[in-house]
């Protein structure tokens, strides 16, 4: 009978003749999911879930008159829900049901209103701390939770992405940090959906990236014994994770999350939830409050000391060759130094994770140094007598050179001198630091931009003759590379993955100096471009932000796209406006080079592919392919017109890079 003051809603659930005699099936009537019975001409409706172990009721079968569990063989009544022998148990609830002439309706009780969950409290306070977007995939150790971030989508405060494998969820949330500097948030069930993560998780600590990691877990209760899908996520995410903590019955909700959202903000870290099933639907205590940001993080704009910069200051003035280097560090004061530069008359080269900080075209910009860079870069550095280097980590791919003086300017005092000693370390928020040099120092005329241009001149004239290589086996990067330069727009978004596609990208595109460039710099992860972009293209749907409307473009090779190809899935899903160009060698090029220097034979690093062109088609998606150089043009405008995702599948050759 439904309870005092709440009214029976009545749901159509079934014909009459769907459900044959001695049968059950399971029917849904609102959000309520129900086992319906025919028995001896009798219909019944009864609870889905098994009280015993949750198994669903309405995949079970019905013997010699009892209905029973698929799960573990309990019998119950098919009429009443009853478990026969006595056994008290409360059996299965049973509702009303009503045979009609167009069918079998189920009376369920109004809603009563939501009662606010833990879950709600932690969903709460992650969007009250700038949480936007969550990308993950909902499952049964974590439904109490995504029924907390389901409410605060409709409430219009964030998104949810579902992907196709947890490990794109990772890269996509990494990604979002590096662009944007704000942490995003990615979500999974226990045990292998957590561990799904990893790859994605280590990209964001390496480079530094925000990042709130949250997944489900098994029931506390069974915790130790070694239950279905229990791993130790305390344990897995030891060392990837700067903080974590198992939330359970009795914590401080609020607080873990201001805990997790401030050490991932501040320390630039990853921080992991780890969230028993069972917490996830506790009611939440009377009067929790959200928590949020507000009186918990500090101006992070310090003054760097007055003795190393005046030490810097000297170094400056006597310098006759300054070279500044940029890393990622240095990609939100761009501005700052480039006027800062321009003062002193120093050139300027990035590493390769600052591609796009500084303009190609910029006087004093001189390109990516190291081993996906120019060789306007390394002569620039083999010619200054002071390196002021900013927001890098001297990566061995880098290039920096170890010997000269060495002004480096850092946010975080522990990068200073990392890998070997250095003249001068300046410890001091990067924009206030190059600010106050550039009061400090006079105007000096070098003549640095004349040395850049003449480089310049050089390595253009020799990227035109490479245009014109051709071996028969397919286009050349420098090719592809200079088609993407004259038709990517200025302010793109660019992720790019590994391989001989990247170093090639480093080297042949010369970038606007408004393009913002994503890559998995220190884990050099295969697979990162396409993920990568997903979440890119997350943060040009922000109403407001400097991202907003952009073009997001990503590179990969066949190696790199196939780690991710079914994520092509979710942009389509999503209408995510992704221009993926995809350079198919069929090998692995970048391992083949590398056997054939180490004098190894090339060994399985061949690759059987399909054609990407008509699997974008089938996944919804703009699939185009080129053959030859003819094709370069018109498909590299087609799809960078296209309003969604769209595929350009270049054939290339792997020599020519």
């Amino acid at each position: 009978m439904p309870t005092m003051d709440r009214q029976l809603v009545w749901h159509k659930v079934a014909d009459k003749d769907l459900l044959p005699e001695g049968r059950v099936t399971t029917v849904q009537a609102g959000d309520h999911s129900i086992a319906l019975t025919h028995v001896e001409g009798q219909y019944s409706a009864l609870c889905n879930r098994c009280p015993h172990q949750g198994g669903p009721m309405g995949e079970g079968t019905i013997e010699k008159g009892v209905l029973r569990c698929p799960w573990h063989g309990w019998d119950f009544d098919p009429i009443t829900g009853k478990s026969p022998g006595g056994f008290e148990d409360g059996g299965l609830h049973k509702y009303e049901l009503e045979e009609r002439e167009d069918g079998i309706y189920v009376g369920i009780e109004e809603e009563v209103p939501h009662v606010r969950s833990t879950s709600d409290v932690m969903a709460e306070t992650m969007v009250n701390w700038g949480i936007k977007h969550v990308w993950g995939m909902v499952g049964h150790s974590n439904l109490g939770m995504a029924d907390a971030l389901r409410r605060q989508e409709e409430a219009g405060k964030l998104s949810f992405y579902g992907i196709r494998h947890e490990g794109a969820a990772a890269f996509a949330a990494s990604a979002y940090g590096k662009l944007t500097g704000k942490p995003a948030a990615c979500f999974t069930i226990a045990g292998p959906g957590a561990t799904n993560l990893m790859t994605g998780l280590y990209d964001a600590k390496v480079d530094r990236s925000p990042l709130l990691a949250l997944t489900g877990q098994v029931d506390t209760q069974v915790l130790g014994p070694g239950a279905f899908q229990e791993v130790d996520l305390a344990g897995a995410f030891n060392d990837v994770a700067g903080w974590k903590q198992t939330v359970l019955n009795g914590s401080k909700y609020a607080e873990l999350v201001n805990l997790a959202m401030k050490n991932a903000i501040l320390q630039r870290e990853v921080s992991a939830l780890i969230l028993p099933n069972e917490v996830q639907e506790l009611d939440a205590p009377e009067g929790a409050e959200a928590g949020g940001p507000q009186g918990r993080l500090t101006p992070l704009t310090i003054s760097p000391p007055a003795e190393a910069l005046a030490e810097a200051i000297e170094k400056i003035k006597q310098a006759k060759r300054p070279l500044i280097v940029l890393g990622h560090g240095a990609r939100f004061h761009a501005e700052a130094i480039i006027q800062f530069a321009e003062k002193i008359d120093a050139a300027m080269v990035t590493t390769f994770k600052g591609k796009g900080i500084v303009s190609d075209h910029h006087p004093l910009g001189g390109g990516v140094l190291g081993r996906s860079g120019t060789p306007i870069a390394s002569w620039l550095m083999n010619e200054a007598d002071l390196l002021i280097v900013i927001g890098a980590s001297f990566s061995n791919h880098t290039g920096i050179s170890s010997y000269k003086e060495t002004i480096q300017i850092d946010f975080d005092p522990m990068h200073l001198g990392k890998f070997h000693s250095v003249s001068t370390p300046v410890w001091g928020e990067i924009g206030v630091t190059v600010k106050l040099l550039e009061e400090a120092l006079p105007a000096a005329e070098l003549n640095m931009a004349g040395d850049v241009a003449a480089r310049w001149k050089i390595w253009r004239e020799e990227k035109q003759r490479r245009l014109k290589d051709d071996r028969g086996k397919g286009l050349s990067a420098s090719l592809v590379f200079d088609a993407l330069n004259r038709h990517v727009p200025e302010d793109a978004i660019m992720a790019v993955d590994v391989g001989n596609n990247t170093y090639s990208y480093g080297r042949y595109f010369e970038a606007s100096g408004q393009q913002a460039v994503l890559m998995s710099g220190y884990l050099g992860s295969i697979g990162f471009g396409l993920p990568a972009a997903m979440g890119a293209w997350a943060a040009t749907t922000e109403e407001g932000s400097p991202w907003q409307g952009r073009k997001v473009v990503s590179i990969s090779g066949d190696g790199g796209f196939g780690q991710y190809m079914m994520e092509l899935l979710t942009a389509v899903k999503y209408n995510m406006n992704i221009c993926h160009f995809l350079l198919h060698n069929a090998q692995l090029g970048k391992i083949s080079k590398e056997q054939r220097a180490g004098e190894f034979p090339v060994w399985k690093t061949d690759l059987q592919n399909p054609n990407f062109a008509e699997y974008a088609e089938l996944c919804g998606a703009m699939g185009l392919r080129v053959t030859n150089a003819a094709e370069m043009e018109e498909a590299t405008q087609k799809a960078l017109a296209h309003q969604g995702p769209a595929l350009v599948e270049i054939m290339t050759d792997a020599e020519l890079v």
